[in-house]
């Protein structure tokens, strides 16, 4: 099918932007094809699809995947939605979607009293000095995967980053070595639920009493994770030390009283900070550095920041507030790239956004890749430029006048990623380790990103060139 036949699927019947063609206050929108709507379009090219929606205007309407939609495109909005009004929006079905597949009493799919006594019982988990703790691990991790590679060696970002923070979090989660035999049950586990995913679209029209190959091997995996998590609360139960890992803190919230945790909710709770947790920090920083591989003058500000900071040794957590030109590089990064790319959430009752009526059940969109990336809020939105974030309002638009939730990377309001902390931590000094002992080349000239689990950006190969440091 051509690109026209592409552009005439998708915008199909069209509304005119910014207008509902029959004077509702339905949000203006493609029709689509009958029945389907616009499910072909959608999962051809998602990012090019939401970028037509965006010509629509900042609400926009369409049908897709059997669920009525609305993608918003309006900082303002967002705003209303995660945070002024957040109490008026759940997750959905079409989110919670994967917390059925993967874990359903994990705190990011709870509602509700249940979500609030999670997040009270796991805020402690992601206080400053339990994030320390975990700093050396990701600097030795990191220093050791370098250490693997030879001069010259092209590597395959993605895999390698995955490896490394699964490593990380195998120890933070549950003290485990991933090298270990434990460890292959966690690494077993991880890559069956994401061929999972990556099946998921071709599964949810196959009646539920079909197996398939993937499927048996998910529920091996996951048997064979809830074991050893069982295993591991016994033994935790039976030996209380004292231990920074995250499920030592689970045990002791599912003995007390009002936190609404069981065993059930622990085993979840480890299985969504593993899955969604490792997944969305390796995609972060394979863009990362991928963005630096490709700018020389980001590469010269962030090799003098590390020369004057941690130096001739790696760096160390106590090192992070004056390294801001690191923390820049990932937040650019992550604006560019987003690993969650849209946020999704359903109205309780009908609600006003935006100026029209949306029903309730129907499912919001917010388009966060398409909202960093759009020219009213950034200078130059496709550029990968750091200094925007230390260089005063570089970024802005010549008035300043850039909403608070042009950038929400990690979402925003009281449902904000509760490891938004440990991962930017995780990014910032796995980013200045790999700097300090290694430039990357690029092999791979352009990445293509795709709507999967994450923004998945393909297979992303630099070559290592090492560093005298």
């Amino acid at each position: 099918m051509s690109e026209i036949d592409h552009r005439d699927e998708a915008t199909a019947g069209r509304d005119r932007p910014g207008e509902a063609a029959d004077g509702s206050d339905r949000p203006p929108g493609p029709t689509g094809l009958p029945v389907v709507g616009s499910t072909l379009a959608a999962s051809r090219d998602g990012l090019a699809f939401t970028d037509r929606l965006a010509t629509y205007g900042d609400l926009v309407a369409y049908s897709a995947f059997g669920e009525e939609f609305v993608a918003v495109f309006d900082p303002d909005v967002v705003e209303e939605v995660l945070v002024s009004r957040s109490d008026e929006f759940a997750k959905g079905d079409f989110e919670t979607s994967f917390g059925d597949l993967v874990a359903p009493e994990g705190l990011a799919f709870a509602e509700g009293e249940r979500w609030r006594r999670q997040r009270t019982a796991l805020q402690s988990a992601f206080a400053p000095d339990r994030i320390a703790s975990s700093a050396d691990e990701v600097v030795a991790g990191t220093a050791a995967l370098v250490d693997g590679w030879t001069d010259g060696e092209v590597v395959e970002l993605g895999d390698a980053f995955a490896d490394l923070t699964l490593r990380v979090l195998a120890r933070a989660l549950f003290d485990i070595d991933l090298a270990a035999e434990r460890g292959a049950v966690v690494r077993e586990a991880t890559r069956a639920v994401a061929a999972m995913v990556d099946r998921f679209g071709l599964l949810a029209f196959l009646p539920e009493w079909v197996p398939t190959p993937t499927e048996r091997r998910y529920d091996r995996a996951m048997a064979d994770l809830d074991a050893l998590v069982d295993e591991l609360l016994a033994e935790r139960e039976s030996d209380p030390a004292d231990r920074d890992d995250l499920l030592s803190l689970l045990v002791a919230a599912a003995d007390a009283e009002g936190t609404g945790m069981d065993r059930g909710a622990v085993r979840d709770q480890l299985a969504t900070f593993l899955f969604a947790g490792h997944e969305t920090t390796a995609t972060a920083l394979t863009y990362a550095c991928w963005l630096l591989a490709g700018n020389s003058e980001v590469r010269r500000r962030l090799d003098a920041e590390l020369d004057a900071v941690p130096g001739d040794r790696d760096p160390e957590f106590g090192d992070l507030p004056a390294l801001d030109y690191t923390e820049a590089v990932a937040r650019e990064a992550l604006r560019l790239y987003p690993p969650v790319y849209a946020l999704y959430r359903e109205p309780r009752e009908p609600a006003v956004l935006g100026g029209y009526r949306v029903p309730a059940g129907t499912t919001l969109q917010l388009a966060t890749y398409r909202i960093q990336r759009d020219d009213r809020w950034w200078d130059a939105p496709d550029e990968f430029r750091p200094g925007r974030w230390t260089d005063g309002a570089a970024g802005a638009t010549t008035d300043d006048s850039r909403p608070e939730y042009a950038y929400f990377p990690f979402g925003a309001g009281p449902r904000h990623c509760i490891g938004m902390r440990f991962a930017m931590t995780e990014l910032r000094l796995a980013l200045a380790t790999l700097a300090r002992r290694v430039e990357f080349e690029r092999v791979t000239t352009a990445v293509e990103p795709s709507m999967g689990l994450t923004l998945d950006p393909g297979p992303v190969e630099v070559r290592v060139r090492k560093q005298g440091r």
